[in-house]
């Protein structure tokens, strides 16, 4: 699925802006430190000292400053390799507390890991990102603690997945709707088949990536793949989704949803201004389907270069490589290919683009609204994670958005619990609700999807007249 930069989505190929190398950037009060000196971020491992060759592992990962060997660990990390790979040359604190409802069991495993004490928080891989992180949040352990005593049961195993039927269900819907695109070729048939492509995308691809359709994780591999088939790239999107918003949520250089839409649209007043950024609540609605056309040549170029802007690809596969591209050919031998042999091309081609623009819409009617709002653009940023995911994210409707949206209508449970199977996200919905409000932490929530975009178009249309910023962002690696 061609997802959308700002939901969740895509970012252009590209990496660190220049100025950012050799120095410390200090942001406060987020604590994000970057260490990004380019002659130890960029010297390949067989140029490395003797010493650091010898003991240094091609798999690691950093867990509250400590450095793990987890290459053995990948054939056996419950959730899969998939997902560890993610935590591969970098800080993956974050990742690992938010995606994880028995810290006690994780930590366990962890405790078992082989440390590299030697090499401290020195060598090469992505700029070091420390804190606020999910575990130190007096408040996300309290959330989490009723969760699972009042949702699932204290001692209960499985936290994750349980959506197997809603996935059949979407399959079963896509199926048919190709079905009908495929002998038709109607605008009627792209615009249907473009539905099922975002249901694909906001829910299948989305909950099997995060590790959340299924208790199995080939099972969620095989989900997320859907991503592809549908036109986007999981590689990329688990990347600049789960390493870089999902954990650095509005943080303006960090989180890619962002900036990564920069200078097409301005979602934040700190990007860069242009003349034509104050009609951009307008003309973004005839942008969004053209946006995903274009994420096809930055998918591609970012599989080739293994890095998506401000992420680095380093625990990435060949095989993911090559699944990732294959996936583009798989995507256009069915929605171009095949139809075309059917009926000619040219004839087939209104039928193709309805549905590229009919999925975009779709998307960003759901999606974008999540973070794009003003009461959800705290800033600064609250110094307690969970927190500051809270105050950065926005619910709309029920049990029935629920239902179509994969549970990101309830955007701030899917933030704090991403590895759970959002048919729970109501009831957990209840208990965030109730600690924000003994607390007196702003929760958003919309009654009505027509309600939150309005107030989206609002927000839009004011941060493209804002001025522009004294300072250029200057993207870091997350």
């Amino acid at each position: 699925m061609a997802s959308v930069s700002f939901a969740g989505g895509y970012a252009p190929a590209g990496g660190l802006r220049k100025g950012v190398g050799n120095r410390r950037v200090r942001r406060s009060p987020r604590r994000v430190h970057v260490r990004s000196d380019a002659a130890v971020l960029e010297r390949p491992p067989s140029e490395e000292p003797a010493k650091r060759r010898s003991t240094a592992p091609t798999q690691w990962t950093i867990i509250r400053g400590q450095r793990y060997d987890i290459t053995d660990f990948m054939g056996r990390h419950p959730g899969g390799s998939t997902l560890l790979r993610l935590a591969v040359g970098r800080d993956a604190t974050g990742l690992f507390d938010s995606s994880h409802m028995r810290p006690e069991v994780a930590n366990a495993m962890l405790r078992k890991l082989p440390k590299l004490d030697d090499l401290g928080l020195e060598g090469e891989g992505d700029a070091v990102v420390s804190g606020p992180y999910p575990n130190d949040s007096e408040f996300y352990q309290a959330v989490r603690a009723r969760v699972r005593e009042e949702v699932f049961g204290n001692g209960k195993i499985w936290h994750r997945g349980g959506q197997e039927k809603n996935g059949a269900a979407i399959v079963a819907s896509a199926v048919v709707a190709y079905a009908w695109y495929a002998s038709t070729a109607s605008l009627m048939s792209g615009f249907v088949l473009g539905l099922a492509g975002a249901w694909i995308g906001l829910t299948l691809q989305h909950c099997g990536n995060h590790g959340a359709m299924t208790r199995w994780a080939w099972m969620n591999d095989l989900m997320g793949f859907t991503n592809d088939i549908a036109g986007g790239s999981s590689l990329c999107w688990r990347y600049h989704h789960q390493v870089s918003h999902h954990i650095h949520t509005n943080v303006h250089d960090v989180d890619q949803d962002v900036y990564s839409a920069t200078p097409l649209l301005r979602f934040d007043a700190r990007c860069e201004k242009k003349w034509f950024h104050k009609y951009q609540a307008v003309y973004m609605w005839m942008l969004f389907p053209f946006m995903t056309l274009g994420f096809h040549v930055d998918d591609v170029i970012s599989t080739l270069k293994g890095e998506v802007v401000g992420a680095k690809m380093h625990g990435v596969s060949t095989m993911e490589k090559v699944l990732s591209l294959s996936g583009k050919v798989i995507h256009f031998s069915l929605l171009l290919g095949v139809p075309a042999a059917i009926h000619g091309f040219w004839a087939m081609l209104p039928a193709y683009f309805m549905y590229p623009l009919t999925q975009g819409i779709a998307l960003a009617a759901t999606f974008a609204v999540s973070h794009n709002l003003e009461e959800v653009k705290q800033t600064p940023l609250s110094d307690d994670w969970a927190v500051a995911q809270v105050e950065n994210s926005a619910n709309w409707g029920g049990a029935i958005g629920n239902f179509f949206t994969g549970g990101l209508n309830y955007q701030i449970e899917h933030h704090l619990f991403p590895s759970i199977g959002f048919g729970y996200y109501p009831a957990i919905g209840k208990i965030v609700e109730d600690e924000c409000a003994k607390r007196g932490i702003h929760y958003a929530k919309y009654k009505t999807l027509p309600e939150i975009l309005a107030k989206f178009c609002h927000f839009m249309a004011k941060t493209g007249a804002a001025p522009a910023p004294k300072e250029e962002i200057k993207i870091v690696q997350a």
